[in-house]
């Protein structure tokens, strides 16, 4: 039996499917502009949040996001990185190879990656807003850990829980995450649905009425 039960259902959803139901919802989480890095698989976990930052004065620090892995203890972690500075580095390598040891999922930066290389060769997916090759070393330090932050736009809490693809980044709400899932679920039967009515040959027009979407959020105000 799993020991991620939500994990794998919402691993059988996509980035699509996930943002149309935190829509129908009235929730945040979708994001714009971070994206695989390589090409990468999709992903899934629990967000161990990160805070960076300008590194303001020259005394020597800990490597930023090296405290974090090494605290990791469980197989469900995904590292959501805020605070990037443009063309900046705050991912490579080093931490990609030390973060696979430790059976992290993957990272989402809102910032860039250098040594991409390095992370594909080793299949830790990096997901972000582009590559560099300049070094965070005495430009970004690590401010804080495990508590919420600002990622594209999107409010982040320790524990919420991500989803990563080829289209992007969605974060869900830990509290909501049960409320997600099972919208996502008819969400993604009803457009399996209408797939089939389109190579069936019935009219695009009909099949994407809005009125066959807003039956999925009439169905669920009657449920709440």
């Amino acid at each position: 039996m799993s020991t991620h039960p939500l994990l794998d259902r919402l691993a059988a959803l996509d980035t699509n499917t996930v943002s149309d139901a935190l829509d129908f919802l009235g929730l945040p989480g979708a994001t714009f502009g971070l994206r695989p890095l390589w090409h990468c698989p999709a992903i899934v976990g629990r967000a161990s949040t990160i805070q960076l930052g300008p590194k303001t004065d020259a005394r020597p620090t800990v490597h930023l996001i090296s405290p974090v892995v090494a605290e990791i203890q469980s197989d469900d972690r995904v590292l959501v990185i805020a605070g990037g500075a443009e063309g900046i580095s705050c991912w490579g390598d080093i931490l990609a190879n030390a973060a696979r040891c430790k059976g992290v999922r993957g990272s989402v930066i809102d910032g860039a990656s250098r040594d991409i290389e390095g992370s594909e060769s080793i299949g830790y997916p990096v997901f972000g807003r582009g590559v560099t090759m300049i070094s965070a070393r005495n430009r970004i330090v690590q401010v804080s850990s495990g508590q919420p932050i600002m990622v594209a736009g999107v409010l982040v809490h320790e524990d919420d829980y991500v989803i990563a693809d080829r289209c992007g980044v969605v974060f869900v709400p830990a509290a909501r995450i049960e409320a997600v899932l099972e919208l996502g679920e008819r969400i993604a039967a009803r457009q399996r649905g209408m797939v089939l009515a389109v190579r069936a040959g019935r009219s695009v027009a009909d099949v994407m009425h809005d009125k066959e979407f807003d039956a999925i959020a009439i169905k669920e105000d009657c449920k709440s």
